[in-house]
């Protein structure tokens, strides 16, 4: 049975914004999410996780475990590099598919760790998630939150 995972990001005045992860069970933990000209990192981790069904740290949040110490694991690392080359994307310009997943791969490799599978399709529905994303965190005002929730598997 999915756990959900509740996501509550707080545009903040100044050079952070601010996360509150909020478990099924009620417990919850803060971060402090540095600005970067885009969406917080972390809402570009729920893109992917989401997308992907994948086991990212928001899904191991989701399941109880705690921001630290934790240890990285294979799928979690993997979904970083995704979320590392999509950030160079909207930074940089779009750029092909078979780019994108080059070096994508490309990060996984250089690390020693497994990728986890991404094709057209998937490339597609992450930058559709970015675009939903972007649209809903560009409509909230400062001090406002935008709430998400990530069905943890």
């Amino acid at each position: 049975m999915p756990t959900p995972l509740c996501l509550t990001f707080v545009k903040m005045p100044g050079k952070y914004d601010a996360l509150t992860l909020t478990r099924s069970d009620g417990t919850s933990e803060l971060i402090r999410c540095p600005k970067q000209g885009m969406i917080p990192h972390e809402m570009v981790h729920f893109a992917v996780e989401k997308t992907l069904v994948a086991k990212g740290f928001l899904g191991r949040i989701g399941k109880g475990e705690t921001l630290a110490p934790m240890a990285p694991t294979e799928p979690s690392e993997a979904i970083e590099r995704i979320v590392e080359v999509l950030q160079a994307e909207v930074w940089s310009g779009a750029q092909s598919t078979e780019d994108f997943i080059a070096l994508y791969e490309r990060a996984c490799a250089v690390r020693g760790h497994p990728v986890v599978p991404v094709d057209a399709a998937v490339h597609q529905a992450l930058r559709a998630e970015l675009s939903r994303l972007t649209a809903l965190w560009d409509a909230v005002p400062l001090r406002g939150s935008l709430t998400l929730v990530l069905e943890a598997e």
